[in-house]
């Protein structure tokens, strides 16, 4: 690749699109790649999206939901490492004001989650951002699947995924639990209002861009770890599949743009990756 290449591919924004079409380098078949988000009031696919997993004979998540086994790995992999409880990483205060919080919106004492990681206590909320019934776009996706006989695949294991969260200091995650605890979750609905309307018209650039410059998140922080060094692995696996037959690949939209992100890292390995507009 020269190095004008290289400098376009950098500096050029990638167009507002959630779903995106993968040729050439030697694939005989096309695949796509959709952005989904994994909380939503609405998860309708359109008909393009519909097109191409007509188009597709497997579909490929970032994990295998299809997998009987992912309910028990998950909850194997929600707890801290070396027996860390929270009360480990705040202070007495502080856990008296997050278990009053976790009362008051869960009704549960703190007592029987304090060995969550803290990301997972944080995200057990996230529902109550929406203010609707919550609906997917992956439960969409496989319900399409299992209507066209197709199997379901993962690009990593449910372990993997989790193991990022071991990755990411506990206590940065507990100061996001703890501001989550303070303003009673403002910060986050401030946030996630400001993250829809980006998914909603299909701005890729400006979902990656918000999550880059929220200094406030541990998740921004580590940006690397959740989002980056996990697209560079899933290059190998997205191309594998490919080869083997058209594929239909859903992963989180944040995960898209980016010079780090999925479309421009297939498009360095030799892809012709196109917006489907």
């Amino acid at each position: 690749m020269t190095l004008c290449t290289a400098f376009s591919l950098h500096a050029q924004d990638l167009e507002k699109s959630l779903l995106w079409k993968i040729s050439d380098n030697g694939l005989t078949e096309t695949s796509y790649l959709y952005g989904t988000i994994h909380m939503t009031c609405d998860a309708s696919l359109d008909a393009n999206v519909k097109s191409a997993l007509d188009e597709t004979q497997l579909l490929v998540l970032e994990i295998d939901m299809d997998d009987p086994s992912m309910q028990a790995s998950m909850m194997k992999g929600i707890y801290m490492k070396d027996n860390t409880t929270l009360k480990d990483l705040v202070t007495n205060d502080e856990y008296v004001l997050i278990s009053k919080f976790i009362k008051k919106q869960m009704g549960m004492p703190l007592e029987a989650l304090a060995t969550m990681k803290p990301f997972f206590l944080t995200a057990m909320f996230y529902p109550k951002l929406l203010g609707c019934p919550v609906q997917s776009y992956e439960e969409a996706l496989m319900k399409v699947a299992h209507e066209q006989g197709e199997e379901v695949l993962g690009l990593e294991t449910v372990e993997e995924q989790l193991n990022v969260f071991d990755e990411i200091p506990y206590k940065d995650q507990a100061i996001d639990l703890l501001r989550s605890a303070k303003d009673e979750l403002a910060y986050d609905k401030e946030s996630f209002d400001k993250l829809m309307p980006y998914y909603n018209s299909k701005d890729i650039e400006g979902m990656i861009t918000m999550m880059e410059e929220d200094k406030n998140l541990s998740t921004s922080k580590h940006i690397h770890k959740i989002l980056n060094n996990r697209n560079k692995n899933w290059i190998s696996k997205i191309s594998d599949h490919a080869k083997k037959q058209p594929t239909f690949f859903g992963v989180g939209a944040a995960h898209l743009a980016g010079d780090s992100g999925v479309i421009k890292r297939l498009i360095k390995a030799g892809y012709t990756v196109n917006a489907v507009l």
